[in-house]
Formats: C-alpha cells, structure tokens, sequence
C-alpha cells in the first residue's frame, strides 16, 4: 500500500535537500533575477569591416588590402598574409589605414605558424597602438608603442624553458622591450602555448570591454571554431580610445613562416547606451561630397541612355530581355566557343606533326646522300653489325611508327567526336539555333570544315623507313 507524507514534510524536504546539493557541490545558488541580470549585461557587438580583412579574395588588382597597409617582407595573396617568410632576418607588418572609433572592441585572428625545424623563432604579435608601428625591432614592429601587444614568441632567449608562449604587454610609449628576458619582467599576463605547426589553424580571441583585456586560444587540435581556452587577462588597464590594429612578425637565426587567415574587429558597446549607426560615422562634408557624386553619376546614366537611344531607334519598345543573353543562351555560346576552341588546337596539332614528318623526311635523305658518298669507300666495314643491333634499331623505329598512328587515331576521334557533338542531340541542335539565330538572315550559318584526314603509312613505306634508319645506323657504327 501507497504511504501518504504530511504536506509540511514534503515542503521542508525539498528546501533542505536542494541546500545539501548545493553545498555537496560547492557553487552558491543564483537566483532568477541574477541570470536575467549576466545575460543582459552582454554588450552589443557589431562588426567592423573597415578594420577586418579575410579570404578568399583578399587583395586588389594592384596587391593591396583594402583598408590595411603592409611593409617589409609582407605578402598579401588571395587566401592570406604571409607576415614573414621561412628566411633568416625577416620582418613584416599590416596594419590598419585608419585609427578606430570605438572605446571597446574584440578581435578574432587566425593565424598559422610553420616550420621545418623543432624550434622556431622569432614570433608573432597582435597590436593595438595609438600610433602605427610600421617597423622596428619588436616582432617586426616599433619600439616604445603607446597601446598593447600580445606577443607569440616561438624563441625561447632567456632559457627558462617557457617558450611557445604568450605574453601580454602593454606600454606608455617610454619603454624598451626586454628581449632578453622574454619581456618576462614586463609581462602584465602570460600563458604558455606551443601554436606551432598545429593540424588546424590558431585561434585567438582578444577582447577589450570596461578596461579588462581578456585573451582566450583556439589550440589548432580541432576545427571547432568556438573552441577556446582561457590563456591571460588584465584587469584596470586603460588604452587609448582611438588607436591603429595591426599584426607583426620576425624571424631570427631561426625562421618560421607566419601566415594570418583572417583579422576580424567587432565593436563592443555597452547595455544601455546605443549604438552609433554607420551614417553617424560619416562626417558631413563627407556626405555631402558623396551625395554629389551619386547625382553627377545619375546625370551621366541618364545621358548615356538618351545618346543610346538615339542611336539605336530600332531597339526601342523591345523589351529589356531581348538586350541580354539569357543564361542559357551564354552556356549555349560557351559550348560553342569551347568546341571551337578545341577543333582549332587539333588543327594546329596536324600541322605540327606535318612539320614533323617533313623534317624528318629532309634529314634521312641527306644523311642517306651522305652514306652513299662515303659508303662506297669502306665495303668491309658492313659486317662489323651485330644482328641484336640491327633488331634493336628496328624495334625502336616501329615503336616510334606505333606512336605516331596513336596519335593520329587520337586526333581522329577527336574531330569526330566534335563533329557529332555539333550535329547530333539536343545539345547540337541548341547550338545550331543558337548560331542561327545571333547571324545575319541572308546568310546561312555553316559548321567549319574539317580537315583532312592524314593517310595511314603504307607497308612500303614502312620497309623504306626501316632500311633508311638501318643504314644511318650503320653509318653511325662506322664511323663511332
């Protein structure tokens, strides 16, 4: 039979036994309240093209990066930036153009660092200075910068075995790096991480919200992208509200390659104030400039389109379709001009094997001319040919004939492969339609001839071929 509890039991019970687990577990109860509370704190995040780059396409026709500057032994390619190359004594750098416009910010940079070597050297280094350290002796960068860097060094200098590892750093602008030490003695957090030669591309997260620098590291053991590591953070520390970012780095006696994927820049704002839109960002001269721009643009449009028309009455009142090729008209043409292209370069493939053959043909009847000149002279040299010779000269020559009728089997097929392509199926008579159509009506469209077939080598021939080579053969025997 069931047992009933007193109700004032079950209410006591419940209280109590959710108190010992909290205690068994060792956290403090969070209310309600305070959950809602941390989830509202969250600022609001936005992110920052002007101050992001990543692939694919990442430079312009000219090698740059839009928005960012590279020096040194930078090298900007479609999928990347290569900071440094696997040499000695290199130093690069990319930093942004503009200074930011934002207090709080959160970058998201993946990078990879490569090399042949168990130890590497010199590093890398993630910058957010007042001013841009285009050059110098920090990881590539400038001495004495006025922000925070946070140093990957590969090399480990003062030999406490500590290296790879990061180091966050900040300076005033008056003090030097100790490289020596590692900047162990200005240091304001570190954490010791090997980020070379990982299967997967690095990670690191920096994030700079109500004066505390937090840094947190994707290994490079996975590719979950959110897989992240706490590394350092810095409390109380202030930097100036506007300031350049940029990536660095160098290599030493050592070297490694330093790769960066991608730099993205997130503004970071805090609950209760609202966010600048992008047009406030703008300034107004700035907007009224482009606004000009715009109607000076349209104005041109606008002429173009009436000189357009008058030139060409008989397209008015068509509709805007017929103007442009639809996508099956285009892939239509690029099969066209596809087969085309291919019947052109067998062509030109028959012409060369022609020249071939003449040449060939030149050259063995002078040398026969020759033999028979000198020949006469040396009738006893004949015999000194050995029958393996003679069979090996002749197997090398078929070889060469077999050859030369694959290729020209090859080349048949081919051209009529095409030929079927053009005037058989569906596909065809598209083409045909297609050719039809965009020619001239007094004109009939006819498919381009093909050429003629080259003769397939005779059994005298053959024989001919063999003695020539035969007697070159012993010619060269001869005279060895």
């Amino acid at each position: 039979a069931a047992r009933s509890h007193p109700r004032g039991c079950t209410n006591m019970a419940a209280p109590l036994a959710r108190l010992l687990l909290l205690l068994a577990l060792g956290r403090p109860a969070i209310s309600g309240a305070q959950a809602t509370e941390g989830a509202a704190a969250a600022p609001h995040r936005r992110f920052e093209y002007k101050y992001s780059f990543k692939g694919p396409h990442l430079v312009q026709a000219d090698g740059t990066v839009p928005f960012w500057v590279h020096t040194g032994n930078a090298i900007p390619s479609a999928d990347q930036i290569r900071i440094t190359t696997s040499l000695k004594s290199q130093k690069g750098s990319v930093w942004t153009k503009n200074k930011s416009v934002f207090e709080y910010w959160e970058v998201e940079v993946t990078f990879r660092v490569t090399g042949r070597g168990r130890i590497g050297a010199d590093g890398l280094a993630i910058w957010f200075t007042e001013e841009q350290g285009l050059e110098g002796p920090v990881f590539g960068a400038a001495d004495k910068w006025n922000g925070v860097g946070i140093f990957f060094d590969s090399f480990d200098n003062d030999a406490k075995k500590n290296n790879p590892g990061v180091i966050v750093v900040g300076n005033n602008g008056k003090l030097l790096y100790d490289h020596q030490n590692d900047g162990s003695t200005q240091a304001l957090a570190s954490c010791q991480r090997d980020f070379r030669n990982k299967p997967y591309p690095v990670r690191v997260k920096i994030t700079y919200y109500q004066k505390t620098l937090t840094v947190l590291i994707n290994n490079g053991f996975t590719p979950d992208k959110e897989d992240y590591e706490f590394c350092a953070k810095v409390e109380d520390m202030v930097l100036p509200s506007q300031g350049y970012f940029g990536v660095s780095a160098a290599t030493g006696g050592l070297a490694d390659d330093h790769d960066v994927l991608s730099f993205l820049t997130f503004q970071l704002t805090e609950p209760g104030k609202e966010a600048p839109t992008p047009d406030a960002e703008i300034p107004q001269k700035d907007k009224e400039k482009y606004q000009e721009e715009f109607e000076h643009f349209q104005q041109e449009l606008d002429k173009k389109k009436e000189e357009f028309q008058r030139e060409h009455p008989d397209v008015q009142g068509q509709p805007a379709d017929d103007v442009f090729e639809t996508v099956s008209d285009r892939e239509l043409r690029q099969i066209f001009e596809g087969q085309n292209r291919i019947h052109l370069e067998i062509k030109q493939l028959n012409r060369q094997l022609d020249m071939i053959l003449d040449e060939q043909r030149k050259y063995v009847s002078a040398v026969t001319e020759e033999m028979a000149k000198r020949g006469a002279g040396f009738p006893g040299q004949q015999g000194q040919v050995s029958h393996q010779e003679i069979e090996t000269v002749v197997k090398t020559q078929e070889e060469v004939i077999r050859q030369v009728k694959e290729i020209r089997s090859s080349v048949t097929d081919a051209l009529r492969s095409i030929s079927g392509a053009q005037h058989a199926g569906p596909a065809g008579r598209d083409i045909e339609h297609l050719v039809q159509r965009n020619a001239p009506s007094s004109e009939k469209q006819k498919c381009p001839e093909l050429p003629p077939f080259p003769s397939c080598l005779s059994t005298t021939h053959f024989f001919i071929f063999v003695a020539v080579q035969t007697v070159l053969f012993i010619g060269y025997v001869m005279y060895r």
